[in-house]
């Protein structure tokens, strides 16, 4: 497959800055993708296309406080994103600008109010533009990532290092259900709902289930190769554990569907599948779900409208059809739904 055949036109006015004030307010595009037919409403009226017994799969992963900037001895400014941490300290990360930035040089990892915080020292460059630090403080990361750390919104949300308006991100770029810290992204399907929301779901006998996937930097990274196939997703951590597996083979013994929030709530699933079931485990997955795949778990997934040419795009044309996916974005381009991160979402059924 053509990797031209994932593109569409979006006005760069449609893509959203700020969240809404009320996360279950955002529009939801609802998708047959047996028919094609596309209906308008609204998140918080989720529940009026679900049944009793469906269950939504949540990722429960946490966000952590990942972009942060340094400042040079020359006093230019830098910018970073945290990736992981080694046993010995050392730091991976993202730096922008970083061609002018030699191995050996100082940096001075500022924090909230562009104060210097700590000392790191470039050790070495290494692939796709990532880098090794060695961080010089007595602290432990998490305590770092807490006084320098800024959430780590998307490239096309445009931020600076306003503490105040930081705060707000910190609270809205994160789900209301995340729990386990690790990701550097946040699984955005999930942030349309409230506790309100998940209560009167539950309420309608909907079950819900939680799987683990830390989302990484390469979430966003576009795909470049000319034909789908010769694209290399990256990795990501997952786990599903015994309790929340049952719950899952549960629904799906009983005929029920299964509604993964999110693609890596997705991926999560038909990693582990198996003969249409699934198994408690953790480990890493690289699941390039593209047209063609059978899914053998998902019947019906919440998701957010994604970047042209991207891998999150190819699993929904996956699971709904490239043909019914591009006609349901054109509408939404042209009823001006808010695009990606902070935008609004669909439900494919």
């Amino acid at each position: 497959m053509k990797t031209d055949e994932l593109n569409y036109d979006l006005p760069s006015g449609l893509i959203a800055q700020e969240p809404l004030s009320v996360r279950s307010d955002s529009r939801l595009l609802v998708l047959d993708r047996v028919t094609g037919d596309i209906l308008d409403s609204r998140f918080g009226s989720l529940g009026d296309f679900l049944f009793s017994g469906d269950c939504l799969v949540l990722n429960d992963t946490k966000v952590i406080p990942a972009r942060f900037f340094a400042r040079r001895t020359t006093g230019a400014k830098i910018e970073g994103l945290f990736l992981s941490e080694r046993t010995d300290g050392i730091w991976t990360v993202y730096l922008k600008g970083l061609r002018k930035v030699k191995s050996g040089e100082k940096l001075y990892l500022r924090d909230k109010k562009r104060q210097d915080f700590c000392q790191a020292e470039l050790l070495e460059k290494t692939d796709e533009g990532k880098c090794r630090l060695k961080i010089i403080s007595g602290a432990d990361t998490q305590t770092i990532l807490e006084e320098i750390g800024f959430p780590p919104l998307p490239p096309y949300i445009k931020r600076d290092d306003d503490p105040a308006i930081a705060a707000i991100d910190k609270l809205r770029y994160q789900t209301v259900y995340a729990r386990k810290t690790g990701a550097v992204a946040a699984p955005t399907a999930g942030l349309h709902f409230t506790d309100q929301l998940i209560g009167r779901l539950k309420q309608l006998d909907i079950s819900f289930a939680n799987v683990t996937l830390h989302v990484g930097a390469g979430t966003f990274k576009p795909i470049t190769a000319e034909n789908l196939e010769e694209h290399q997703i990256h990795q990501e951590k997952f786990s599903l554990d015994k309790e929340n597996a049952r719950i899952i083979n549960q629904a799906k013994s009983r005929g029920k569907r299964i509604i993964p929030v999110g693609t890596t709530s997705t991926r999560v699933l038909e990693t582990v599948a198996n003969n249409c079931r699934i198994e408690p485990t953790s480990g890493s997955t690289d699941l390039f779900i593209t047209p063609g795949y059978n899914f053998q778990i998902t019947d019906a997934m919440i998701t957010n409208f994604h970047l042209p040419k991207s891998s999150l795009l190819a699993l929904v044309a996956a699971f709904a059809g490239l043909e019914n996916i591009l006609a349901a974005y054109n509408h939404a381009v042209k009823q001006r739904y808010r695009f990606y991160s902070y935008g609004d979402a669909m439900l494919i059924i």
